[in-house]
């Protein structure tokens, strides 16, 4: 490294108070490899799909077979950072998302590095790489400079709340309708344009290296995805998909370009240049190769990186979901149902986002979705666990949940950081109403649990209102699966079957699904659909009244929580 390079290292670093670094004890990598279905006769060709998986309390790393089965997989948790001055802050640090994706990519290379399989001609192969997909936690923003190689601030994540004050100041100008009409998405703090904002106005090293004419071409910003591709193409590549570029409030939906009269409007007064921005490719297509620079091991060597999805369109494709009125239910850190609507974006009268689904190759039709997007559904258990202590793991609700039959009356509405879809409160903050002296922790387990089926309902019945299409039936994945008790209350107050696929791994085996197109491992779409298969079914047994009884419980416990926090941004105390 030059001293010139040295220096400029040094200087991001000292202008980044706020920029935190890795941990630096060793990471404890989940590491799990099935050597019997690698070594397996019914795989001669050895044809494998990577696909890193970045989520907001993970990083992961997952190998997959041309029949799409789960090879080997290593994960290790994310530290997440909060602000305790600052309520509502959630942050994460660049170097950590790729140094321990680096790492669980590294830990499954090493395990099977001496895995060879027996082809039909009796020699053994080496077991190949034939392609990456990459699927990331959508809107979280970071910003880094292309010299340095080194961010100028922590990633803001898509949950923080601290730009609230920005959307309300673009919102009081009428640009409303605009930015719904050409992005399809509502002014609000979850979404990247406005993160960009936040980081323009307040660090000053980037504000000054993007008013300068030289220093401009050097400013990255990007989601999760485009500074992992950068990172595994040791900067030959700044790109993005356009499922990701249309969480951004830049992108207009009907030409999935960004627009620059979009990007003004969110950002002034600052002003932009379009080169800041990553490049909007399709969602299968080869972005690049592995760089052998970049600190990866040899199996990882010039392997091509080959589809990009941001997480939610990544399980939609991953639950193969490919026609029109298809949908899928995600329960993770969050909570994101999304239908299918082909190829024209639906507008939304009723709280959902019109949002890209994916399109497959530059020739391909882009196809939409409709989708509705909650901020918590698995971070309520964790808050149970982390912050109430009344569990020492997200399995034991289920237990605690099944000592009573029912909530008797009690609502939670996870409303930490206010509410997303169908409501788009900010001010919104959660609460625990219907209380009484015999109330116990399973009936608060039970309300934590089923407010996710009460907001999928909600998500459920908006897609049906803006679609006009009937859901016979709703796929599901994510950990909450798991909780047989709370995926038949789902079923029972949607009042239709709720599916499970066999492979669980929907988000990950999306991303490979469309690297592998790119690469030939699958031919085409119908290949891909003879994969996928149901493991259960959860049919609706709840009686009508019971059903309405409920619901109505919830409407009132949700309005309850609104208008917590005040228009100064205050909590709504007494004197």
């Amino acid at each position: 490294m030059s001293c010139y390079s040295c220096l400029l290292v040094v200087t991001a670093f000292l202008f980044s108070p706020n920029l935190s670094f890795p941990p630096t004890q060793a990471l404890d990598i989940q590491l799990k490899v099935n050597r019997a279905l690698l070594t397996s006769s019914k795989h001669p060709n050895a044809k494998l799909v990577g696909s890193i998986d970045q989520g907001t309390s993970s990083s992961r790393f997952l190998l997959f077979t041309s029949q799409g089965e789960v090879a080997a997989s290593a994960q290790v948790e994310l530290n997440q950072i909060f602000n305790e001055e600052n309520e509502g802050w959630h942050e994460h640090s660049p170097e950590e998302l790729w140094m321990n994706t680096r790492a669980c990519m590294n830990a499954v290379g090493d395990a099977i590095r001496d895995v060879s399989v027996s082809g039909d001609d009796g020699r053994n192969w080496k077991l190949v790489l034939s392609a990456i997909g990459i699927t990331n936690q959508r809107e979280t923003t970071i910003a880094w400079n292309r010299i340095t190689g080194e961010p100028y601030h922590n990633a803001i994540v898509w949950d923080d709340t601290r730009t609230s004050n920005i959307v309300k100041e673009i919102g009081k100008r009428g640009d409303n309708a605009l930015f719904r009409d050409r992005t399809g998405l509502p002014i609000a703090s979850y979404f990247a344009g406005s993160k960009v904002k936040w980081l323009l106005d307040n660090v000053e090293q980037l504000r000054r290296d993007v008013e300068d004419e030289e220093m401009c071409k050097h400013v990255c910003f990007g989601t999760v995805d485009a500074w992992l591709l950068w990172k595994l193409t040791s900067g030959k590549r700044f790109a993005t998909d356009v499922s990701n570029a249309s969480r951004w409030l830049f992108m207009d939906l009907k030409t999935c370009q960004f627009d620059q009269e979009l990007i003004d409007r969110i950002c002034r007064p600052h002003k932009l240049p379009m080169n800041c921005l990553p490049e909007i490719c399709p969602s299968s297509f080869l972005f690049g190769n592995v760089n052998a620079d970049c600190g990866l091991g040899s199996f990882f060597e010039n392997v091509p990186i080959s589809g990009v999805l941001g997480d939610q369109q990544a399980a939609l494709f991953g639950q193969t979901a490919f026609e029109k009125g298809q949908a899928k239910n995600t329960y993770g850190t969050g909570l994101f149902l999304m239908m299918n609507t082909g190829n024209s974006p639906v507008p939304s009268t009723h709280g959902l986002l019109t949002t890209v689904g994916y399109q497959l190759g530059t020739g391909g039709d882009v196809i939409y979705a409709l989708e509705g997007s909650v901020s918590h559904s698995g971070s309520t258990i964790r808050w149970l666990r982390d912050q109430l202590h009344l569990i020492e793991s997200a399995s034991d609700v289920e237990k605690y949940a099944a000592t009573t039959s029912s909530n008797q009356g009690l609502y939670l509405v996870p409303a930490f950081a206010g509410l997303f879809s169908p409501h788009w409160n900010s001010n919104a903050r959660a609460c625990i109403v219907g209380i009484t002296a015999g109330h116990h922790r399973g009936h608060i387990c039970r309300a934590a649990m089923e407010a996710s089926c009460y907001q999928t309902k909600e998500v459920f019945d908006a897609i049906t209102n803006d679609s006009g299409v009937t859901i016979s039936s709703l796929n599901v994945d994510g950990g909450a699966t798991a909780n047989k008790l709370m995926m038949q209350f789902q079923a029972d107050m949607l009042d239709v079957p709720v599916v499970k696929p066999l492979v669980m791994e929907t988000t990950a085996l999306g991303a490979a699904f469309a690297a592998g197109l790119a690469v030939n491992v699958w031919k085409d779409l119908d290949e891909i659909k003879a994969l996928w298969t149901i493991t259960e079914t959860f049919e609706p047994s709840m009686d009508e009244s019971k059903r309405a009884k409920n619901w109505k419980g919830w409407n009132k416990a949700v309005q309850r929580s609104f208008d917590w926090i005040d228009e100064d941004g205050d909590v709504d105390t007494e004197d």
